[in-house]
């Protein structure tokens, strides 16, 4: 097992797309993404302006130097262009277990095959290289793009915590739907079918 080094700056990439350390210099790459209007509906950070941007990023980079989540941006190969973010956080070296998050692309990039390229990616990375156990991830009950795609490249929903955040209305409280893969599911069976979709 190869420990996750928060100092570490990890590059995974292949012929479609590269992921790279979230850095303050990028906050003008993603303005133009940032500024679309529907990006931030589901997420309780908001990073529309140069000044949320800049905040948001800016948060992302301190939270690595205290090894609390690693930031990669994304680099669509094809489009020549940066495409969004992505997040790993809450490692434990004990539990063997890491989340994935904070995932947004600008809306030129959604559907193309680009998110299940940097899954891949990531799901490599994780059971394959650092060998953890599992990857849980998150969502608003009402995101369902966004729990659809996670399904398509193998989660599963395994709970919901209700009533986790404040509603983003502004009136009540909002669910969380939890989901996850494991080492054995990625290993056996969804790491070849990742890619068959993406050599089609």
């Amino acid at each position: 097992m190869l420990n996750f080094d928060f100092n570490n700056d990890y590059t995974l990439e292949n012929d479609k797309v590269k992921l790279s350390p979230l850095k303050l210099e990028h906050v003008e790459p993603l303005i133009s993404i940032s500024n679309e209007d529907e990006l931030w509906t589901f997420m309780l950070e908001k990073g529309n302006g140069w000044e949320n941007l800049t905040k948001y990023i800016l948060s992302a980079v301190n939270k690595r130097k205290f090894k609390k989540e690693y930031p990669f941006i994304v680099f669509d190969k094809v489009k020549n262009e940066f495409a969004g973010t992505t997040r790993l956080y809450e490692y434990s070296s004990e539990l063997k277990t890491i989340k994935l998050g904070h995932t947004w692309y600008g809306k030129a990039f959604r559907g193309t095959g680009l998110n299940k390229h940097c899954k891949y990616l990531l799901f490599e990375f994780v059971f394959d290289v650092l060998k953890l156990e599992r990857i849980g991830f998150g969502a608003h009950a009402d995101n369902k793009v966004s729990i659809a795609a996670m399904k398509s490249v193998g989660c599963k929903e395994e709970g919901v915590l209700r009533n986790f955040i404040p509603a983003l209305i502004g009136k009540g409280r909002a669910d969380i739907v939890l989901m996850s893969i494991l080492k054995e599911e990625w290993q056996e069976e969804w790491k070849m079918k990742l890619e068959q979709k993406l050599n089609n």
